[in-house]
């Protein structure tokens, strides 16, 4: 039966900026949760914000609770979505969020979770049409037709998609610990221990910063399209096939991230072309100990300049030295490259699924849950 998502929630609504903005922030108090929080399927307590009984009590219309949807509903992380983690409540959330509250005697959270991911790729062309900043309307996602099964059937088909979740939330986690390994190792090698014949100099020596470029006019693909928030969708196309360090221009300053593939970056993403051999990991342990947020050059929304990166000091290490490190971390890498790869094959392989488990192209009677 087909319906509307409005006719299947209780509340689809945005928040609203605290009044003064970051200057309410506070070091504890009620959860603000901002579009940074809200990954594809997993929400992340990186940058989560907070502010105090008085503020939360102007957001009262959009207090979060248990099992909420959230939705990125402006800019570059449009569309993403996932479920809140229950031990950041109570909560509220700002603009660039929207709640999206299921009517548990109709439907389950973790299926319009679901749902929601299959239509992104329509979720983005919606909130490209016409606007300068993408974004999405209440309406639009009110109007939403969604396949409504029974709640039984539902819990089938949830999980079913979570067994393949739960394994690339795994892989995450390894991944994870992994880097944390190799920014120790960056450390030891690089800022406890530095060498007196190193040369000091600027980023600009090392690499050659490079502005993404829009990709709303590119057929859908495998190239992984990334914005600042991470992967944005995937394309038919690479902007650029080598190793390469991306740094956020716009959004979220500090989501620096490395990739070895062809990939695509929009025009909120900086690349990188590297100027000698083994130096791509280095340069992204380097960046990503900095905290680019407070180099921030932006007034409204958080930005950075070529400037700012081009002129970053940096101790410039010998060849060696550079050699080495690439040596003791290629074999993690490897690892981080093949658990990626895996998550790939693993999403494809839920994404097919998803609208077939959901039109009832799938059968899913006889799964015991």
């Amino acid at each position: 039966m087909l319906v509307k998502l409005k006719d299947v929630c209780t509340k689809i609504g945005s928040g609203a900026t605290p009044r003064g903005g970051k200057t309410a922030y506070k070091e504890q108090g009620i959860s603000l949760i901002r579009s940074q929080n809200v990954l594809d399927y997993v929400f992340t307590h990186e940058g989560l914000a907070y502010i105090d009984e008085v503020q939360a009590s102007r957001l009262n219309n959009v207090t979060i609770k248990s099992d909420d949807v959230l939705l990125n509903i402006t800019g570059d992380s449009v569309a993403r979505c996932c479920i809140v983690d229950n031990s950041i409540l109570p909560a509220r959330i700002n603009q660039h969020v929207c709640i999206v509250r299921a009517d548990k005697g109709k439907i389950l959270s973790s299926y319009i979770l679901y749902f929601l991911q299959m239509k992104k790729s329509e979720l983005l062309r919606l909130a490209s049409s016409g606007a300068t900043r993408n974004a999405l309307t209440k309406g639009m996602i009110e109007n939403l037709e969604v396949d409504l099964p029974s709640l039984n059937e539902q819990k089938k088909i949830v999980s079913l998609l979570d067994c393949i979740e739960s394994k690339i939330r795994c892989n995450v986690r390894i991944n994870r610990n992994l880097l944390g390994q190799c920014d120790a190792i960056y450390r030891e090698r690089f800022v406890v221990n530095t060498d007196a014949l190193w040369t000091d100099g600027h980023l600009s020596e090392l690499v050659t910063v490079k502005y993404g470029k829009d990709h709303k006019k590119l057929e859908d693909g495998d190239i992984p399209c990334y914005g600042s928030g991470g992967v944005m969708r995937y394309v038919e196309k690479p902007l650029y096939n080598q190793e390469s360090v991306l740094i956020p221009r716009k959004g979220t300053l500090n989501n620096v991230m490395y990739v070895n593939t062809p990939f695509w970056s929009v025009d909120t993403m900086f690349f990188t072309i590297m100027k000698m051999p083994n130096v791509a990991k280095f340069v992204y342990h380097f960046i990503k100990g900095k905290d680019l947020a407070s180099l921030n050059a932006g007034s409204a929304v958080p930005s950075m300049t070529t400037d700012i990166l081009n002129a970053m000091d940096i101790r410039i290490p010998s060849a060696e030295a550079l050699a080495n490190f690439e040596k003791i971390v290629q074999p993690m890498y490897k690892i981080l490259e093949y658990n990626e790869i895996e998550n790939k094959k693993l999403a494809k392989l839920r994404d097919t699924l998803l609208p077939k488990l959901m039109s009832g192209e799938l059968d899913v009677s006889n799964i015991e849950i």
